[in-house]
């Protein structure tokens, strides 16, 4: 009963702490432990009408692989009604064993379709060259053929998919707890996030349990509360929200002509001329306005500046932006 109050009363917390702050935990960041795992394998598509491998492509790499697999196609390349593929799939930590996974199926060979082919039952292999599922069934490439005359790209038919096409075999172990305390991964590391995720779990239960380890990891302590219902705490910890801390950043795509910049990113003062314009920022303000790339950008389009030319200003102005600039 004690135990169901606390918990109870944690849950009130976080919900009347954390509701306006950013976002969940569990939204930008993983438990180190609990990660996918790649799985694949080779296998032949059948019932291809004449659209599948020729037996006429040969490659020492490509026989290596088939040896290694311990496959000998040799009596499947004499009709063109198969066809030779890679079959992908990732597997989520925790699932079991009869539960199922999409797979992705393509083409090795010089097949030029796989379109309404069935993929024969395949063994799916782990990096440990261990077998975790196996997929089989009709293999969907997705959407309507396009008439030539049409500029629309035409299907392209020499991958497909097979949703829920493989069930798995063995399950991969997960261990999120190690030596009663869990660990942290944020998608995106960052020093000031780091410590603002391990303080809000300390504010939280109002124990200091986390602490940031590095910019991407926060290791916290299983109090004792939680020692033998571990779910119950890691679902508490996934609803805590924070700010996450982002670095300014200015994305442009050359080839668009697109911008993209989050937040008020400011600028330091200069002066710089591009053809017909004369762009100056003096004490911090443009145009009246306070010195951000935002207000830059309206300014020069006001002036009657292409996206080029604002481009070719920004990326000229690069050392006084207080800001990481990347060119796409």
């Amino acid at each position: 009963m004690r135990k169901n109050l606390f918990v109870t009363f944690l849950l009130i917390l976080i919900i009347n702490v954390y509701v306006f702050a950013g976002v969940r935990i569990k939204d930008i960041s993983d438990f180190r432990g609990a990660r996918d795992n790649q799985l694949f394998g080779i296998g032949l598509v059948t019932g291809l009408n004449g659209s599948g491998d020729s037996g006429n492509v040969p490659s020492e790499m490509l026989n290596n692989m088939l040896a290694n697999f311990n496959i000998n196609i040799t009596s499947y390349v004499e009709t063109q009604n198969t066809a030779l593929v890679m079959v992908f799939a990732d597997i989520p930590s925790f699932y079991k064993e009869g539960m199922r996974l999409d797979v992705t199926v393509a083409a090795i060979g010089d097949s030029d379709s796989i379109e309404n082919g069935v993929l024969m039952q395949t063994p799916l292999y782990g990096a440990d060259n261990k077998v975790y599922a196996v997929a089989q069934g009709n293999v969907l490439t997705g959407g309507a053929n396009i008439r030539s005359s049409s500029n629309l790209q035409e299907k392209y038919k020499v991958v497909g998919y097979i949703p829920e096409g493989a069930i798995i075999e063995k399950e991969i172990p997960a261990q999120i707890v190690n030596e009663n305390t869990v660990t942290i991964n944020l998608k995106q590391p960052d020093i000031t996030t780091s410590a603002r995720v391990a303080n809000a779990i300390n504010s939280t239960f109002s124990l200091k349990i986390a602490k940031a380890i590095d910019p991407s990891s926060i290791r916290i302590e299983v109090p004792k509360y939680f020692e033998d219902d571990i779910i119950s705490f890691l679902a508490l910890i996934e609803e805590i929200e924070i700010t996450p801390d982002v670095k300014a950043k200015i994305v442009i795509n050359e080839k668009t002509g697109t911008i993209v910049l989050g937040g008020d990113v400011e600028i330091a003062d200069f002066t710089v001329s591009h053809g017909n314009f004369n762009v100056s920022v003096e004490n911090g303000k443009i145009s009246g306005k306070p010195a951000t790339v935002s207000n830059l950008i309206t300014a020069l389009k006001t002036a009657g500046a292409t996206p080029q030319d604002i481009i070719a200003i920004i990326q000229s102005v690069q050392a006084y932006l207080y800001a990481d600039l990347v060119v796409m």
